[in-house]
């Protein structure tokens, strides 16, 4: 009975909460969540990608995150396994008031490939994720409005700003009242379909830090799925800068990267 009491008021508290936000307020909120724990972050990762046939690969990869100011971020990421990917290496630059930029280091070529701006919604290295999603779409880049509640989730409209820029004409985000985190969102064409999903599998706390450790993208178009799995998921770390420069495409920080 005491359990129920309490979550009764945590409900009616985050009603409460709910009803004094806006939209672009709770989205702001879920953003942060998402994508800026802690000032920094590092995660091993376990990506498998499975398409309309049912045929399976698996990627495996760790990442480092460095919070700037602002709301600009750095992104490093190194892949390990399989044998054909080993050594490629991406490296975002994420700027709120300007396009990210990226870079992709392809070892069996060695060439440092520039990721154009037109290009981050295409998959991210053949899986059902997109470049952008890696780091975040940029908040300014959508209109948003509260679609409506359910008691445990806010749910948020999002219509893109430049329509012909992307490949979905809106999506609705449930976003969860205890943790602001984004725990399902869907997409939807100029037809009113829905297709793509990302939905939240699994979540753990990490010092502290509501933490998403599984995460599924659907695509509900063409048939197909990838799931991604994180472990040893740290914050904190006081990374150096330079760390996410272009040299570390060729040269990666392996010690930190644990590969």
């Amino acid at each position: 009975m005491k359990k129920l009491f309490l979550g009764l008021l945590m409900s009616a508290a985050a009603l409460a909460q709910g009803a004094e936000m806006s939209a672009d307020e709770i989205v702001t909120k879920a953003n942060r969540a998402a994508l800026y724990a802690g000032d920094s972050g590092r995660a091993e990762a376990r990506m498998m990608i499975v398409d309309a046939s049912g045929q399976k690969q698996v990627r495996q990869f760790s990442l480092l995150r460095q919070n700037g100011t602002g709301g600009d971020q750095d992104y490093l990421v190194f892949f390990s396994r399989p044998a054909d990917v080993r050594g490629t290496v991406f490296l975002v630059k994420k700027h709120i008031e300007r396009d990210d930029d990226r870079w992709l280091y392809l070892p069996a070529l060695d060439l440092v490939k520039r990721i154009a701006a037109g290009d981050k919604r295409t998959s991210f290295v053949g899986s059902h994720f997109f470049y952008e999603d890696v780091s975040g779409r940029n908040l300014k880049d959508d209109i948003f409005t509260l679609a409506g509640e359910t008691p445990e989730h806010f749910l948020i409209l999002g219509e893109p700003r430049h329509p012909d820029s992307v490949e979905f004409a809106s999506y609705t985000a449930h976003i969860s009242k205890g943790t602001f985190l984004p725990e399902r969102v869907e997409y939807k064409n100029a037809r009113g379909e829905t297709c793509r999903r990302v939905t939240v599998v699994e979540t753990a706390e990490i010092d502290g830090i509501p933490t998403v450790i599984k995460s599924k993208v659907e695509d509900l178009k063409n048939g197909g799925y990838t799931l991604l799995q994180f472990r040893n998921v740290g914050y904190g770390l006081n990374l150096d800068s330079s760390l996410f420069g272009e040299r570390s495409l060729r040269n990666p920080p392996r010690e930190l990267l644990g590969r």
